[in-house]
């Protein structure tokens, strides 16, 4: 998988990563959306009400949830959250042979942690592939230490 483009963009930036898969909509949507494949990527977050307007919700590990908000919801199709002052948006496109996944986080701006966050997305973006391949990423942070420099690196150039 190749790096994000990131671009500005009226409202701040967009990190814009893509990866294509050899399986259906349907099953990339299961693994953004039913909270049993959810969690075999992303353990912390959960759906609990699945509709524009509802809620995702992320385990901050010390006994407090933070609630998301689902800005855009289109079955198959379009997944977009809240992400703290940001937004993360997940758009499915069937392609021969498979689907494309793209995931689109709009940044309202570039912090310390925006790097970590790209990374952070990257690697899930990959854990989601190869789980869809039947396979594992057999050590994500390792994973996550190669892709996290390389994610500085592109926003020192902004």
């Amino acid at each position: 998988m190749l790096l994000a483009e990131l671009q500005s963009v009226q409202s701040g930036y967009e990190a814009r990563f893509e990866v294509r898969v050899q399986h259906a909509v349907e099953k990339v949507w299961s693994f953004l959306t039913e909270n049993d494949k959810l969690a075999l990527w992303f353990s912390e977050l959960k759906v609990e009400d699945l509709r524009e307007g509802g809620v995702i919700k992320f385990d901050m590990q010390d006994g407090t949830f933070e609630e998301m908000e689902i800005t855009a919801l289109k079955n198959h199709s379009i997944l977009e959250y809240t992400w703290g002052e940001d937004l993360v948006r997940f758009e499915l496109y069937p392609e021969s042979g498979g689907s494309r996944l793209v995931l689109v986080e709009k940044l309202q701006r570039i912090t310390d942690h925006t790097p970590k966050d790209l990374a952070g997305w990257h690697v899930c973006l990959e854990v989601i592939h190869a789980l869809l391949d039947g396979r594992t990423l057999e050590d994500r942070e390792q994973e996550w230490k190669m892709w996290y420099p390389r994610y500085t690196e592109l926003l020192s150039n902004i």
